[in-house]
């Protein structure tokens, strides 16, 4: 292969193509989105692509399934020049990149990815989800999914509670090589002259605080951000930031002189729902964007929760919800006509509180339960489960309390996160 004669599976780039649609006449903020792209490189840039070819061609399939995460599908010249602008076309830096990430992808390679979403957390998604909403909720116009995060709802505790570090980057990595991939794929069989294989995301800061940034939320956020970074480079098409509260709004001029200006043209920050409503409707047809986001389409809300009934243990909806106890704490929810539940108790709480489930006559429902949690409390270690009501589901009362007392007197509470599954009878 030569630089003159570049295919993509089903078109043959010639150098002219590669450099052609680059124009002077372009703005600052167009020529650096699109710098590095088929269309808009140099020539120099060209033989780079052409030398990393040559030697991907020359390496193991281990290598070239990293380079091709999204499978040959996504197509030869677009797969290969995203690689090449992470690293600025520096061929060795790429090169060092490939096989940086071809490590960091070795123990999940074994795992398939965890193609099994519970498998991969150690929980069912829903619940994780219910506490750290996220989701893809239909495509933007030029083809891309788009992401939905709300970190501002973010409850640690819950999620140390139910899970581990190690089964949220499990999970992270199913999201990407199942979930992600799928979806792309799926949309490529059906547009195929889709060609570019990135996402909008849509971040949503709304009831954020500083607070809510400490370092174990960080954490997990750095870490997801690594394997990004490295395994799934350029593949970001926009970022929308909403509801952002002031100290982001500050902190974001800060971190803006510090990226490059391609990296921070795709990004855009808005306090105003209004006018971040109008914007997401320039990148999102109606009839794709969620009603909560100014569309058409069903409310991420409304997604979550139907997405959250069913699964494997076939309920009709979910409620969880962290309390912290330290002396008393109660959880009061209302049963619908012709409504059950299934209560458990995830927690890494060593001292541990007595839970008794109650009508609003105080009568028991069930017998009560010791909820303690006796193995590490390790964030590699997975927090214990009990089973609330293991000799069968509840009801016969419309108002139900699940009320826990601590077993030890107590300076500072403990979390229980409390997971309610309502089935129809």
């Amino acid at each position: 292969m030569t630089v003159e004669n570049i295919t993509n599976g089903m078109k043959e780039w010639s150098l002219e193509d590669m450099s052609a649609e680059a124009s002077t006449a372009m703005s600052k903020k167009e020529k650096a989105i699109m710098w590095g792209r088929p269309g808009y490189l140099t020539t120099e840039e060209v033989k780079v692509y052409s030398q990393f070819r040559e030697w991907l061609s020359k390496q193991d399939q281990n290598v070239k399934n990293t380079v091709y995460s999204f499978t040959e599908a996504e197509g030869e010249v677009w797969t290969l020049t995203r690689w090449l602008r992470a690293r600025k076309y520096v061929l060795a830096d790429t090169i060092a990149m490939v096989n940086e990430a071809t490590a960091e992808r070795a123990d999940p390679r074994k795992a398939d990815y965890y193609p099994d979403a519970y498998e991969a957390l150690g929980v069912d998604p829903s619940i994780y989800v219910s506490q750290y909403p996220q989701l893809y909720a239909g495509f933007s116009k030029d083809g891309c999914p788009v992401f939905y995060s709300k970190p501002g709802m973010l409850n640690i505790d819950a999620v140390e509670a139910m899970t581990t570090i190690p089964g949220i980057l499990n999970y992270h990595w199913h999201i990407m090589q199942h979930d992600y991939t799928d979806r792309m794929l799926k949309y490529k069989k059906e547009h195929p002259d889709f060609t570019r294989f990135e996402c909008v995301s849509v971040l949503d800061l709304d009831k954020l605080t500083l607070g809510q940034l400490g370092s174990r939320t960080l954490d997990i956020i750095k870490k997801q951000a690594f394997i990004d970074s490295l395994c799934f480079p350029e593949t970001m098409n926009k970022m929308i930031i909403v509801n952002a509260p002031r100290f982001f709004s500050a902190t974001w001029g800060v971190i803006k002189g510090f990226i490059d200006a391609r990296t921070s043209a795709k990004v855009e920050i808005f306090s105003s729902m209004t006018a971040a409503k109008a914007k997401l409707r320039e990148i999102i047809s109606d009839d794709n964007l969620p009603s909560d986001y100014g569309g058409t389409a069903e409310s991420t809300t409304s997604i979550l929760s139907r997405e959250a009934a069913g699964g494997r243990s076939g309920r009709d909806r979910l409620l969880s919800e962290v309390i912290y106890v330290r002396s008393t704490q109660s959880l009061k929810f209302t049963l619908k006509d012709n409504e059950e539940v299934d209560i458990y108790v995830y927690t890494k709480a060593t001292d541990g509180a007595n839970f008794r489930i109650m009508n609003s006559s105080k009568k028991e429902l069930a017998p009560s339960m010791k909820v303690k949690h006796t193995g590490s409390t390790s964030d590699k270690e997975k927090a214990s489960v009990i089973h609330l009501n293991p000799a069968g589901r509840v009801s016969g009362a419309k108002e139900i309390k699940v009320k826990a007392e601590s077993l030890k007197t107590r300076m500072s509470s403990e979390a229980y996160l409390v997971v309610v599954n309502f089935y129809k009878k």
